[in-house]
């Protein structure tokens, strides 16, 4: 793949927290939870959004805007090229937490990635279980999780990118009850 994109440094911030209505009103669509993780590795032009996504160049740029309003998005440089200036757009921050997700978010995430799974040229694997945990082993459960996503080995620039979604829940009581067996 021929790519003239010059290399940048890592995003501003190591975390971002994400607590401002205007973040959970971003985060509410499907297409700008995937720009986010398009734009996870390094910036993009709008083009090259548009291209990795299948996505039209003016809803990407709709959608660029909207993340860059609300501060999740940012521009990394800006080059004239061809008579015409390009923007690269980068993540704000490398890690986004979301400290109290809202319902519409999670909504977003989860069909982005039913959407890339979707596109998916390879196998993908999809596993949904419940189990019987109690607190201490719920954290450690969660703690583990946590370690072997965050200390996963990449490989090199041109091989695939793979996304990886994590959840770990309490499923809600049945209603009428306390929630304890």
């Amino acid at each position: 793949m021929h790519d003239d994109q010059p290399s940048y440094p890592p995003p501003p911030e190591d975390v971002l927290e994400v607590g401002a209505p205007e973040q959970f009103a971003a985060l509410a669509h499907p297409l700008r939870q995937r720009l986010l993780f398009s734009l996870g590795h390094r910036p993009a032009t709008v083009r090259q959004l548009a291209a990795r996504l299948d996505a039209k160049k003016g809803n990407v740029a709709h959608h660029l805007k909207v993340l860059r309003e609300a501060g999740l998005v940012r521009i990394a440089e800006t080059r004239q090229v061809r008579g015409g200036t390009e923007q690269y757009f980068q993540r704000a921050a490398r890690h986004m937490l979301v400290a109290d997700p809202r319902a519409a978010g999670t909504a977003a995430m989860l069909a982005a990635v039913a959407q890339e799974l979707d596109r998916s040229p390879a196998e993908h694997h999809l596993t949904l279980r419940h189990l019987h945990l109690g607190p201490a082993q719920a954290k450690a459960l969660g703690e583990t999780l946590a370690a072997l996503v965050d200390e996963a080995e990449e490989g090199a620039e041109d091989q695939p990118v793979h996304g990886v979604l994590v959840a770990l829940y309490q499923q809600a009581p049945p209603a009428g009850t306390t929630g304890s067996a």
